[in-house]
């Protein structure tokens, strides 16, 4: 089993329920031409983006509730093949549904998902691959809430930065371990190194969650290998 250790001192749920609220705070703002503005997710407007999120619940409860199988069933069955196609149907299916409804809908679906994984700490979920902790699962969605947010340009408060990225980097340390054993990582000074695999590079914190998260680009220092062996996200 992945050691822990970087996850040490951090409460998922809270973490959940802090992204949350921020992502909740900024869309509360916007007006009609804000909803359709496009966002670093390739295609998808900042609408979309809301949309995934509710959609993406429907998953997290079915971790919750031990019917994950018949969830991906469901999904198979109208022609879902892949993880794209999953996602593109969710954000389909809330097409024709207001977007003050669908704020509603995702916040009351979040807000019963982390208390749910709340109870579960120190237990297991159902997820694609089987039994999983839910407080690492709740870490996952964390940091999933957290990319999103800076997908959105959700604003980041004076003085809440640097909090942020210690805890985004810890998990993404963490989450590269467990994803690809081969990989060793040590942080120190708000940097963080990872070696193995003919690999050795050290970034900044900063970047190295832009890395973790998949949001680097060929604009990047880091070539196409780095870049895909340091993402943590499917």
């Amino acid at each position: 089993m992945t050691d822990d250790q970087d996850l040490a001192g951090l409460d998922p749920y809270d973490l959940m329920e802090r992204e949350t609220a921020r992502i909740d705070g900024f869309l509360r703002t916007l007006d009609d031409a804000d909803w359709r503005q496009p966002t670093r997710c390739a295609g998808w407007s900042v609408r979309d983006v809301l949309a995934h999120l509710a959609a993406s619940e429907e998953y997290n409860q079915a971790c919750l509730d031990g019917t994950v199988s018949a969830f991906l069933g469901a999904l198979g069955e109208r022609g879902v093949t892949d993880l794209n196609g999953a996602n593109e149907l969710g954000i389909r299916d809330f097409d024709d549904v207001a977007t003050p409804e669908l704020l509603e809908t995702w916040r009351t679906r979040v807000a019963a998902n982390v208390a749910g994984f709340r109870a579960r700490d120190g237990g297991d979920v159902d997820s694609s691959v089987g039994a999983y902790p839910g407080r690492w699962q709740a870490f996952h969605l964390a940091f999933e809430l957290a990319t999103h947010a800076d997908d959105i340009a959700v604003p980041i408060a004076d003085g809440e930065e640097p909090a942020r990225t210690e805890w985004q980097a810890k998990f993404a340390r963490f989450a590269l371990k467990e994803m690809k054993p081969e990989a060793q990582t040590d942080a120190h000074d708000g940097q963080t190194r990872v070696h193995g695999e003919d690999l050795d590079v050290e970034l900044p914190d900063e970047e190295f969650v832009q890395a973790a998260a998949a949001r680097l680009d060929d604009s990047s220092r880091l070539d196409a290998r780095t870049r895909a062996f340091l993402s943590v996200t499917p």
